[in-house]
């Protein structure tokens, strides 16, 4: 039997606890139809008003905390209500507010940008501090969207990064339980808090492989972690670069009847298709990330983005996962962004992102820590000029600095772009920053159709001739990228003889539909015809 792995770690706090394991960075991100006590999402809807009355919640809930505490608990009490109540903070938020942006990011921003400085300081006690600035922009965004933080079981051993002191203090110890960090400070307020109440803590594990409820052991006498059998230390990364080649070529390979490779992926629009991902089969063409966003205040979450995209990459293993931006405005809304013009502005897609930075940076950010978890490439939605491209990958940049200045892990992923805009169809070699292109069909059709959403079902056998031909023109424009198609087209065999004719080689379709393509393909050749026999 495989021998328990010891990792070497920095106590923070004496003593010995077993458990299991709460992974706090793996939040159970559930939708609001999961959360019947959640309010609506028309909670986080509002202006300066509804911020305040979101921080005056925040300082109730920490004086109810500090309700019986004991003088050093209160302390830190009272420094986070002074935060709360600091006056610059207020004015630098409603700076943002009067520049448009709304209540949610406004919030978020402030405090990141306080968060960031901490983190970049040279002092390690004020670097510690960095932490109690987090724990307080979360529990105003979760009273802004009217979901607070959860506890964790009683008994469990905290895995994490790091650890908000309120949630320390909110937490019952007297069933048990330790603290093991992949970072964390000596010098930090969980770090006195621990000592104090004689919770056993370690800090500086590096990351680690563990899954929730794995027994952990944490050593606060000798600075170690012991994790079962089979977990493993997670390696540093090398530098942020951007991977090179073809990304998309790896995973549910199959052939036509003549012998030419074909790739098939798979289309996640739903959280319960993440589960049901086979790596042994197929990887995936395109993962609509909309779904985990049911709110604002969900576009403003991080970690809870952070937490599904890294679900889709773990579950995936070695195949490689495309995930699509928000594709939101438009026929699409955003609860709490219901003041954006409608589609005929062409408010929609990569042109809200560009318009609202503040939601493409979280997203961004999230992406990018995500990408070290798994082959992610990243699809920018309803591109219709080149310089969007340039626009975005500038903000991935930007943000990848950041996170490199706040020690985070995360990796530049190769970025490229839905064609559904018959105007960037027509031009895609203009678009030389793309790394990989994919057809959306069905927003494709309903513009060169000129179709109403409604109408689009019955318009999509008229207007497929005019599609096909169209793709056809653009693969030829492509410069030996890698292409695929992953709209509604793709997942019918119908349409399959057309679109190996126009030289499609990777098929994203519906989980569903994946055998009756495969079947389609083995009996076609690669310019469409039926095999002999056939």
């Amino acid at each position: 039997m495989a021998e328990p792995l010891r990792l070497k770690a920095k106590s923070a706090s004496p003593g010995i606890a077993s458990g299991p394991a709460f992974l706090a960075e793996e939040p159970k991100a559930p939708s609001a139809a999961e959360r019947p006590d959640a309010a609506p999402a028309s909670r986080a809807v509002g202006g300066y008003g509804a911020l305040e009355k979101a921080i005056d919640i925040s300082i109730s809930e920490l004086e109810h905390l500090a309700d019986g505490a004991d003088a050093e608990s209160r302390d830190i009490i009272d420094f986070q209500i002074e935060v709360l109540r600091d006056p610059t903070i207020a004015e630098a938020t409603g700076a943002r507010l009067e520049a448009d942006e709304n209540v949610v990011f406004a919030w978020v921003a402030t405090l990141d940008a306080y968060i960031g400085e901490l983190e970049a300081a040279d002092e390690e006690q004020m670097r510690a501090r960095a932490v109690d600035i987090l724990d307080i922009k979360n529990r105003v965004l979760g009273a802004l969207a009217g979901t607070p933080i959860a506890d964790f079981p009683p008994g469990s051993v905290f895995v994490g990064k790091d650890m908000e002191p309120s949630r320390f203090l909110a937490h019952d110890w007297s069933k048990g339980g330790g603290i093991a960090l992949f970072a964390g400070s000596t010098a930090g307020h969980v770090a006195l808090l621990a000592r104090a109440k004689s919770v056993p803590m370690v800090i500086g594990t590096g990351r680690f492989s563990a899954a929730d409820g794995d027994p952990v052991s944490v050593d606060g006498n000798a600075g170690a972690v012991i994790l079962q059998a089979g977990s493993m230390l997670i390696p540093p990364l090398a530098p942020v670069q951007e991977p090179a080649g073809d990304t998309q070529t790896t995973g549910g390979e199959l052939r036509t009847a003549d012998g030419v490779p074909i790739l098939l992926s798979i289309n996640i629009n739903d959280p319960a298709e993440i589960d049901a991902l086979d790596p042994a089969t197929a990887g995936v063409g395109l993962m609509r990330s909309e779904f985990s966003i049911t709110s604002v205040a969900d576009a403003a979450n991080e970690e809870q983005q952070l937490a599904i995209y890294r679900r889709v990459l773990e579950q995936a293993g070695d195949r490689p996962v495309t995930i699509r931006m928000l594709d939101i405005g438009g026929d699409k809304p955003l609860p709490g962004l219901e003041d954006l013009p409608a589609l005929a502005s062409g408010l929609r897609g990569i042109r809200l992102l560009l318009a609202r930075p503040e939601i493409a940076r979280v997203q961004a950010r999230a992406l990018l820590r995500a990408a070290v978890f798994g082959r992610l490439s990243v699809m920018l939605p309803m591109v219709t000029f080149p310089d969007e491209i340039d626009r975005m990958r500038d903000i991935f940049r930007e943000e990848a600095e950041k996170l490199g200045r706040r020690a985070l892990h995360h990796r530049m992923p190769p970025i490229g772009m839905m064609v559904e805009v018959p105007a960037a169809a027509l031009m895609l070699d203009a678009f030389g920053a793309a790394a990989f292109f994919s057809f959306g069909t069905n927003d494709l059709t309903q513009y060169l159709a000129a179709s109403a959403r409604d109408d689009i079902d019955a318009d999509a056998g008229k207007a497929a001739p005019a599609v096909l031909r169209l793709l056809a023109q653009a693969v030829k424009l492509t410069a030996g990228k890698p292409v695929s198609i992953c709209g509604d087209m793709a997942g019918n065999p119908h349409y399959l003889p057309g679109l190996l004719a126009a030289g499609l080689r990777h098929f994203s379709v519906a989980p569903a539909r994946r055998p009756a393509i495969r079947s389609a393909i083995i009996g076609l050749n690669a310019d469409g015809t039926k095999a002999a026999g056939e």
